[in-house]
């Protein structure tokens, strides 16, 4: 079931952290390198790999070392999980809202039948 996910799970709890949102944010524009990726953020350069650590264990970076510089990639595909899940509970509450309006569209037609009887 989809709801017992630990790949779920983990991807949700990545995309908790305001940091790792503001990298996936960035990283949705292109690749970049770790050093571009920790610049806006307020901490140093090794607690924001451990925040690209846990994004890449969710699947959602992927990232290459090339010399020096270690690039990052969004793995666009990696959302469609939380995108399912997302979408799922909406076709639900869609459902129930739906139902919820013929049921009071029901009892204000009930309503009006019996203030014309009175």
């Amino acid at each position: 079931m989809l709801n017992e996910s630990p790949g779920l799970d983990r991807l949700f709890h990545a995309l908790a952290d305001p940091a790792r949102r503001a990298m996936v944010e960035r990283l949705s524009r292109g690749p970049a390198p770790v050093s571009e990726l920790a610049r806006p953020l307020p901490m140093s350069l090794p607690s924001a790999m451990q925040h690209l650590a846990v994004l890449e264990a969710a699947g959602l970076v992927r990232s290459e070392k090339v010399g020096r510089v270690r690039t990052c990639t969004i793995e666009a595909g990696a959302l469609s999980q939380a995108e399912q899940w997302i979408d799922a509970r909406r076709q639900e509450w869609e459902r129930r809202l739906d139902r919820l309006d013929i049921y009071l569209k029901t009892l204000e037609s009930e309503g009006d039948d019996h203030d014309a009887i009175a």
